[in-house]
């Protein structure tokens, strides 16, 4: 008899543990609840209750199955999570999904549907939910219909204008709040149509318009690109952009809770991010404001189309661009203008097509041409493969420029802006020259021979660098890093700046390497590359990035770096997934370790080196998260403990410039200590110090901090996404210690001596003073940015990297 019970209660325990984990589906006698999950056919995906971040709140989605961390990538409840542990997901006798919160009632539903005998719910082999009738087998409803964040093979973007319908993708309030969030990302109505994320009710970002395989603002989508969109718009009124990628495993495209639209794949043991905007500076909708031009070069820029001209030159002059270009000289057209006296067209290549185009139907490339000549309200036209005519009648807004790539955009100017009085000019400005030219010559001679005299033994070493010059510096062979990086593939690429390349290579030993490819159109690189390489091989510490060697053929010129696996910090900190990997007490680790490094250069090193460009991409990460300082093409060395200088070239990142230097070209150690400030702030927040606006006023990230400790000692300005691993009174200190390492006279930010004791002691804290920065005066209706703008992108005499 004993016997029978115990098999009895092994009969009834697997019997459990299949019901409550393979559920077939949902019909209207066996609804899900809580525990229990199913699963498509191919076992792909999975469908049941989720709890992010383990809490009270449950939600109905639907995530890959076996991915760890899950992925969720759609949920049913968004805006009204159950709290009840006899919530169920049932289905009624017309075909409705109905999410009952036990005795609370219903939570959600999918609509009414005309169910003829009954109903159930399927998850098919796409990851989308069907509700499916009995007798005829039609589809009754599926999810996806309603998307939230995230695309899947199949499942669509539209609108149509004769129903009102639409459909989009909606971020998430953050990681953990499936709640609707701020960003959205649609298919605009225009002809063609075009990709567009908002930012609550303003443009953030914007694809340019469709080109039959390819969104013509993203220069990926050469011809040798395999698109895995599908984009149909017809003359009805009702436009889809569908996703059809099924080439890898686990495709997805998500917008992120902090407004970013990824393209991944799964590789098996981690996400491959395909795509992802915005991705640079010039990605943010209208940045360079009306008739601006956003130049993705090395720094990044915003300048005036020809024949334009700043609309308020002391603010771009201060690097706020967001009013834009007005015109130099108006146009005078008339409709029956000849060619010969009409406006002229001013071509500009390799453009991303302003907003705010109209469709010109059935005209080739000169009827487009005529067509916006005999019409004075046209400002501008482009003929683009795939699309045909589009014209301009209002201001270009979001304009960008690429190196490479993009469409050519022919602007009307008034004659005079290319061809007026040219001869007159040209006579005029040669007499000129030559009187300048007889008046400066002798002095120009003497000055030469002067610098040849004094840089000669400098310019000689280094335009002829031979391996010697530095002692203790391995060298290696050509052929040896061309195999270990297999000939400079581009799937071995890790990164582009301002001096070239960076490649990952693998030596015959098996040990991994980074390779730093000096471009040979570099100019700047050069003395860059001679700096680095004779102050980094003398510099040794843990937290700063380890050379192993140089390369040094012909034209070639090489570093080999230690390989860091988790890259840079920026990779983490600015992703909404990936900086759950740094919790504080690991960014107080990494806040700590960037310290030591700095003391090291500043005070303990025999060099005594001022780095210059301290950014989050500048601090790289050991397979152990141990940060290493990294670049040092920009730092200077110095005697003694103290250091002061100036200099004509403004070199680094502005956002992490020090204002007397951003400003007069004085350096000196504190104004390392001003860019670790910013760093600070930056791995407090989770916020990039470029992208960061607060409120109305559009308070940067350094005036958020400032008002966040006034108000509350700073512990909300922490990044919630990593709030439930913080210690208060630690994150309070830091930003006590971030505001006092950016405060305007150097001589009030703390040395490396008092930065170090400050962070690993509780001894009292002076305070801070609020930064210039923070300053905004908006009574004559002018930006809060007007004291300064930061911004990635540079003033003309800053040569970012």
């Amino acid at each position: 008899m004993g016997k029978k019970k115990i098999m009895f209660f092994a009969y009834l325990f697997l019997f459990t543990i299949f019901i409550s984990f393979s559920f077939a589906g949902i019909t209207k006698e066996s609804p899900l609840s809580i525990g229990q999950t199913f699963s498509s056919s191919n076992g792909v995906y999975e469908l049941g209750f989720f709890s992010p971040n383990n809490s009270q709140n449950q939600y109905v989605g639907i995530w890959f199955k076996g991915i760890i961390p899950r992925v969720v990538v759609w949920v049913a409840n968004r805006q009204k999570p159950v709290t009840d542990s006899a919530a169920n997901l049932a289905i009624s006798s017309n075909g409705s999904l109905l999410l009952s919160n036990g005795k609370h009632g219903v939570a959600w539903s999918s609509g009414e549907t005309l169910a003829s005998n009954g109903s159930r719910a399927e998850l098919s082999d796409t990851g989308n939910l069907i509700v499916i009738d009995n007798f005829s087998g039609r589809t009754l409803w599926q999810s996806f219909d309603h998307l939230g964040d995230t695309m899947l093979p199949f499942s669509t973007l539209k609108y149509n204008l004769a129903t009102g319908e639409k459909q989009v993708l909606t971020s998430w309030k953050s990681y953990a709040d499936p709640s609707l969030g701020d960003f959205v990302i649609q298919i605009t109505t225009q002809v063609p149509t075009q990709a567009l994320t908002m930012r609550d009710s303003r443009p953030y970002w914007r694809s340019g318009p469709w080109a039959k395989t390819r969104f013509t603002g993203v220069p990926l989508m050469d011809d040798s690109f395999t698109n895995p969109l599908s984009l149909q718009q017809d003359a009805n009124g009702s436009g889809s952009l569908t996703y059809l990628n099924r080439n890898f495993k686990l495709p997805r495209i998500v917008i992120t809770s902090k407004g970013s639209l990824e393209i991944s794949r799964h590789s098996g043991t981690d996400w491959v991010l395909n795509f992802v905007a915005p991705a640079h500076s010039c990605d943010y909708y209208g940045v360079c404001g009306p008739f601006g031009l956003c130049v993705k070069s090395v720094p990044p820029q915003c300048k005036c189309f020809k024949g334009f001209i700043p609309k308020y030159i002391e603010k771009w002059k201060r690097g706020n661009w967001t009013d834009g270009c007005v015109r130099r000289t108006e146009l005078h057209c008339q409709e029956n203008s000849t060619e010969k006296d009409a406006n002229i067209f001013h071509p500009v290549a390799n453009i991303k097509p302003p907003d705010f185009y109209k469709f010109a139907s059935a005209v080739d490339a000169e009827g487009c041409y005529k067509s916006c000549l005999h019409n004075c309200s046209c400002l501008a036209f482009s003929y683009i493969h795939g699309i045909g005519c589009l014209m301009w009648n209002q201001d270009f807004m979001d304009t960008v420029q690429f190196s490479a790539g993009g469409e050519i955009l022919s602007i009307r100017l008034a004659r005079s802006e290319l061809g007026g009085n040219k001869r007159k000019k040209t006579i005029t400005a040669s007499i000129v020259s030559l009187s300048l030219f007889l008046l400066l010559s002798s002095t120009a001679f003497g000055f030469w021979r002067y610098r040849v005299k004094r840089n000669a033994p400098q310019d000689a070493r280094r335009k002829n660098l031979e391996p010697q010059d530095v002692s203790g510096l391995y060298c290696f062979e050509m052929n040896t890093i061309e195999t270990a990086t297999n000939n400079f593939s581009l799937s071995n690429k890790l990164g582009q700046g301002g001096f070239g390349s960076v490649y990952k290579g693998k030596l015959q030993d098996g040990k991994e390497i980074a390779v730093k490819r000096l471009s040979s159109s570099s100019g700047q690189g050069k003395e860059e590359f001679m700096n680095e390489i004779v102050l980094i091989s003398k510099l040794q510490h843990k937290n700063l990035v380890r050379i192993l060697g140089c390369c040094i053929e012909g034209e070639e010129k090489l570093l080999i770096y230690e390989f860091m696996l988790n890259k840079s910090l920026d990779t983490f900190l600015f992703d909404s997934r990936k900086r759950l990997e740094i919790d504080w007490p690991k960014r107080f680790d990494i806040l700590q370790g960037i310290a030591r490094g700095i003391h090291y250069l500043h005070r303990d090193s025999r060099l005594k080196v001022i780095h210059r460009d301290l950014k989050v991409s500048n601090i790289l990460l050991d397979e152990k998260m141990n940060p290493k300082i990294s670049d040092f093409g920009l730092a200077r060395m110095y005697q003694g403990t103290e250091y002061q200088d100036n200099t004509l070239r403004v070199v680094g990142t502005l956002g992490y410039m020090a204002p007397e230097y951003a400003w007069t070209g004085m350096f000196s150690e504190k104004s390392d200590i001003y860019s670790f400030g910013v760093l600070m702030l930056e791995i407090i927040s989770g916020e990039k110090i470029s992208r960061f606006s607060y409120g109305k006023e559009e308070k940067n990230l350094i005036a958020y901090a400032w008002e966040s400790w006034c108000e509350t000692g700073g512990v909300d300005l922490l990044d919630k996404d990593v709030a439930d691993s913080c210690r208060p009174l630690e994150v309070e200190r830091c930003v006590q210690i971030g505001l006092l390492c950016v405060q305007h006279q150097p001589a009030d930010r703390p040395n490396t001596i008092e930065l170090l004791s400050m962070l690993t002691t509780t001894s009292d804290l002076p305070s801070p003073k609020q930064p210039t920065f923070v300053v905004h005066t908006r009574d004559d209706g002018s930006s809060s940015k007007d004291l300064i703008t930061v911004n990635e992108m540079t003033k003309s005499v800053i040569l970012g990297r």
